[in-house]
């Protein structure tokens, strides 16, 4: 006769995905440990993980494993019977149900797993108390999404699912995606840890996103999350209603709330990262509903039910959550005023970092770092306050905290985000907004188009600005916008005119004590002389420029000092001291997690390095520099990048190397405007590539390096692609002879790179007809870039060579 069963677990549905550390941790728990609670918010997996941990530990058991479902349970005093029921025990008449399941209990070596406690916390908490105190040999494992606050419970909180980052591709999150999805398109990779990364690595929402993909690819779904109530529906069929939904999910958690709990939570929803008490209270509390010295409670008692996170004394809402809690704002018409006042909260916390961190001229470095650290923790708060000024046309408070607040971005190097935010905020009515913010705000934007490279605009923006804020009195911001026209003035050639600039600015900071400008200037100064050819003056005025800056101990006029007077050392050929330099910039750069920087600096060393004849550390550099420039997208950094890899492939012999990236970089240059053959010393390169491998395969590499992206040339030069991939079939099968001979001049023109200008003045026919020709070619040959005609003709050239 078979062994009667020793559980009553059901088969899971389908393969459970991930958790294995969580189950080997909480295995070991029940040897010592005897009351185990599961807490979470609604959807995080906690029933699958109760049921598979069980499943683990029936062995250890003699009287078995049995769960007890309680999610269909409405009134406390069913809670016993539920309990009876399962273990098969009857009422005995004249003797309490209880005191028969004690009988049953009493020496039993069993599980007991209560799922799904939470709206009978208080029946379960007396009984798992009762039961622990006559049952020595019971265990007891228990969910609800807040613990039950019992003596001797271990309460377990149950985490999202690993989320994709780099390094980690095969995340949990991700494992379960893919495991749950219909149809997975091939290169879906990132658009599947995009999706898993918006769903914070909830389970539910994760596994009723895969079940969409009977319709959508995750790019689809991915692009419609921030609908993600109305879009993660139709679940199992056989799961309990409140899992079918996401919606039904979160609703079953906040219809347990207390009303003020509820007040709380949806107010909380204005904050978009993780936030602190003082915010809170300072946000939330309104005197009516809440008072101040309420929040503290009722934020721990939100924390207790799994919909708000407490970490390092920080709080945050999951994004899931934090969507529910805004459309209940909105239902209650509240979000206007509340997202106001988030908006002055914001404003006024990032004032009093940006004095403290970044304007006084005494704060130790540690406490600078301190307000940095905390303005770059409340980045996520900044864009929705930022957001919100501008949905409402707030712009006099948008602007005042983007001159504040965004000074964040600018010292990450952030630029690109800086300038939208800028462009936003002056497209609305400006009437109310102080002259003075305005101007500000325009000299804040022609230093992100100047970072862009876009000269022209940001040198008109911040004259204007400067001429406008020169009555003005002097203050901190007043100082960056006269740098910013001087660095403009510098950079489109003006020299004189940008000295009279930094002379003023130098003049007024020095008497106002503004010693972080003063250091600024001086390092314009140097920048100056350098133009000038004179380096001994640049080197004596950025050593002062130094001096100054250590004084006042911002790490990023000090690293941009550092990298200067490497740029010196490098034109003086005193190659050890302009590594030593760069180097000493590392650090500094890395603690700020300005990685745009921090690539350019990392490309310096590696220029460096290939000039000392290193070449393994150069290429170690470069490869750390590209990797920080792609994930940046900052395209200036990777054009620096393959400048730098073309100057090592050809120290170390690599020609094709050396053409390929030099073509890839001057291509990059171009598509942003700035094309410059002394940076890559390009004419040199390719006189010296004709002369020994021939014109025609110098010019197909050339063509090909043009049509590559900055990743495939960088690795190719790095090693890691060390063949010239072959045209296309279609490109090696259309004969030359489909093209009229002025079509296959322009044609073989276009292997060198050639705009229509110059060909035109090559071949004495004006521009308009250069670009008929190449229409017509593209229209010939089925091609859409000039690069196709390029790799066609050099092909093709190359073959008759």
């Amino acid at each position: 006769m078979a062994d009667a069963p020793r559980h009553n677990l059901p088969a899971e549905p389908n393969r459970f995905v991930g958790r294995e550390r969580d189950l080997d941790d909480l295995a070991g728990l029940f040897d010592e440990t005897r009351l185990v609670t599961l807490c979470g918010v609604g959807g995080i997996g906690k029933t699958r993980l109760a049921r598979r941990l069980a499943s683990r530990l029936v062995s250890d058991f003699a009287d078995g494993v049995w769960l007890v479902e309680l999610a269909r349970i409405t009134r406390p005093e069913l809670v016993v019977q539920a309990l009876a029921a399962v273990l098969g025990v009857r009422e005995e008449s004249g003797h309490p149900l209880f005191d028969t399941l004690l009988v049953r209990l009493g020496r039993a070596r069993m599980l007991l797993v209560l799922d799904n406690c939470e709206h009978l916390v208080e029946r379960c908490a007396e009984l798992a108390s009762d039961l622990i105190a006559r049952c020595p040999d019971l265990r007891l494992l228990l969910t609800s999404r807040e613990p039950l606050r019992v003596p001797g419970e271990l309460i377990w909180r149950v985490a999202p699912l690993d989320l994709p980052v780099p390094g980690n591709p095969e995340a949990e999150s991700v494992r379960l995606f893919e495991d749950r999805a219909s149809v997975l398109p091939p290169g879906s990779g990132q658009d599947v840890a995009r999706l898993c990364t918006a769903l914070d690595g909830l389970p539910l929402a994760i596994e009723l996103a895969a079940a969409r993909t009977r319709m959508l690819t995750p790019a689809q779904i991915a692009d419609r999350i921030g609908d993600r109530f109305r879009l993660l529906t139709g679940g199992d069929r056989t799961a309990p209603a409140r899992q079918r939904t996401l919606l039904a999910a979160v609703d079953w958690s906040h219809d347990l709330l207390e009303p003020k709990e509820r007040v709380l939570l949806r107010r909380l929803s204005v904050f978009a990262g993780p936030f602190d008490l003082e915010p809170a209270e300072e946000i939330c509390a309104d005197g009516h509903l809440i008072e101040a010295e309420e929040v503290l409670d009722l934020l721990g008692s939100l924390v207790d039910k799994s919909l708000v996170l407490s970490a390092g004394g920080r709080f945050r809402l999951l994004e899931t959550i934090r969507q529910y809690a805004g459309r209940r704002l909105r239902e209650e018409a509240e979000d206007e005023r509340f997202r106001d006042r988030h908006l002055l909260v914001v404003r006024d916390l990032q004032v009093r970092l940006y004095d403290t961190g970044l304007v006084a001229a005494d704060t130790p470095w540690p406490e600078r770092l301190a307000c940095y650290t905390r303005g770059r923790a409340l980045l996520d708060d900044h864009r929705a306050a930022l957001g919100w000024a501008v949905e409402s046309g707030n712009a006099p408070l948008g602007i005042r905290l983007c001159l504040i607040g965004s000074s964040v971005l600018e010292l990450r190097g952030d630029m690109g985000e800086s300038v939208e935010w800028y462009e936003r905020l002056l497209a609305l009515d400006l009437s109310q907004v102080p002259p003075h913010d305005v101007a500000l705000a325009r000299a804040h934007l022609a230093f992100g188009l100047e970072n862009r490279d876009e000269l022209g605009r940001a040198r008109e923006l911040v004259l204007d600005s400067v001429a406008e804020l020169r009555g003005e009195p002097y203050a901190f911001e007043v100082g960056i916008a006269y740098l910013v026209a001087a660095n403009a003035l510098l950079r489109t050639g003006k020299v004189d005119e940008a000295v009279h600039y930094i002379e003023e600015l130098h003049a007024r900071a020095d008497e106002h004590g503004d010693i972080f400008t003063v250091a600024l200037a001086m390092l314009a100064l140097s920048s100056v002389a350098m133009k000038r050819g004179r380096l001994r003056e640049a080197q004596r005025q950025a050593e002062t420029a130094l001096a100054v800056a250590e004084r006042h101990g911002h790490y990023w006029a000090i690293a941009r000092i550092y990298q200067h007077l490497g740029g010196i050392a490098e034109q003086r050929g005193d190659l050890q001291s302009a590594q030593e330099h760069f180097s000493a910039t590392i650090p500094m750069l890395e603690e700020l997690d300005n990685r745009v920087e921090l690539a350019a600096c990392l490309a310096r060393l590696g220029r460096v390095a290939a000039l000392l004849h290193d070449l393994p550390l150069a290429r170690e550099r470069l490869r750390a520099s590209m990797a920080l420039s792609l994930e940046t997208s900052h395209r200036l950094g990777m054009a620096r990048c393959l400048a730098a890899l073309s100057l090592v492939a050809e120290a170390g012999g690599d020609l094709e190397g050396a053409v390929l990236t030099a073509a890839a970089a001057t291509a990059l240059r171009e598509t942003m405007g700035q094309y410059s053959s002394k940076a890559v010393k390009v004419d040199e390169l390719l006189a010296t590539a004709r002369a020994k491998v021939g014109e025609g395969h110098t010019n197909l590499l050339w063509a090909r390096g043009r049509q590559m992206s900055p990743e495939e040339a960088a690795e190719f030069a790095l090693g890691q692609g060390r063949s010239i991939a072959p045209a296309a079939e279609r490109v090696e099968r259309i004969p030359r002879s489909v093209l009229t001979s002025r079509e296959l001049e322009i044609a073989g023109l276009l292997t060198r790179g050639l705009s229509n200008r110059a060909i035109a003045e090559e071949l004495v026919i004006s521009p308009a007809t250069v670009a008929r020709h190449i229409a017509n070619i593209m229209e010939k040959l089925g091609f859409t870039a000039r690069a196709q005609i390029a790799v066609w003709a050099a092909e093709h050239e190359h073959k008759s060579a």
